[in-house]
């Protein structure tokens, strides 16, 4: 796999397999065929922060089943040239993040119409993520609007409390950190319950047990967070 050198990286742990479907098991199927090469075309996803659009972006990149692929996160890039995006053309697969930042700019719109075409021209696979469905963007070009009106749209569901507890607990166990139930539930009762929160807090108190060699007792956990009991 070899993806473009515009000092974007990869998230280490987005993967598929990471990845808890939840309600969102049929944009999953979807967006896995594309990164295998058994699909080809574009497809939309949109949702709430948290709802694990990005995760499932970079996961396709990750495991797709192609020697050139791309993540781009159209926020860092809003305020450039949308030039940017003709250099993704010779790529197998190909996934913009946060469209709604550049949507509905000229010169964008003709750059994302041109990325669009040469896809399909070349049955290679895009994966686009947004904030709304493409029908509520003020596309300036009618060309594009009209491209992703006829693409398959998937609307993203964040995970429910039970998705939640299975998204931690899986993503501990990829990690090799053993994380008790009681600490989970500490965890979601007194954070903020969205996954990105969750995660972080995993990272940051994985690191403190490796550093005490401590296991993950909701004891330690208050200590690390500063959390006095009750």
């Amino acid at each position: 796999m070899r993806q473009l050198p515009l000092g974007v990286r990869l998230r280490d742990r987005a993967s598929l397999a990471s990845f808890v479907a939840g309600a969102n098991t049929e944009a999953v199927r979807h967006v896995t065929a594309l990164a295998s090469g058994e699909r080809t075309g574009c497809v939309w996803l949109h949702g709430p922060a948290g709802s694990g659009k990005t995760h499932l972006l970079q996961a396709a990149c990750a495991g797709a089943a192609a020697s050139r692929v791309g993540y781009v996160p159209l926020n860092a890039f809003a305020r450039g040239e949308a030039a940017v995006l003709d250099g993704w053309h010779d790529l197998d697969c190909v996934s913009l993040d946060d469209l709604q930042g550049v949507a509905g700019r000229r010169t964008w719109d003709e750059a994302l119409f041109r990325l669009y075409r040469n896809v399909e021209e070349r049955g290679a696979r895009l994966i686009v993520a947004a904030s709304e469905a493409p029908a509520a963007l003020g596309w300036s070009l009618r060309d594009i609007a009209s491209r992703w009106a006829a693409a398959p749209v998937f609307a993203l569901q964040p995970l429910d409390e039970a998705g939640r507890l299975e998204a931690l607990k899986l993503r501990a166990q990829l990690r090799g950190v053993d994380l008790p139930e009681e600490t989970i539930r500490f965890l979601q009762r007194r954070y903020p319950r969205d996954m990105q929160t969750l995660y972080r807090l995993l990272d940051t108190l994985d690191d403190a047990a490796l550093a005490a060699q401590r296991r993950l007792t909701v004891p330690f956990v208050r200590e690390v967070l500063s959390d006095p009991p009750g």
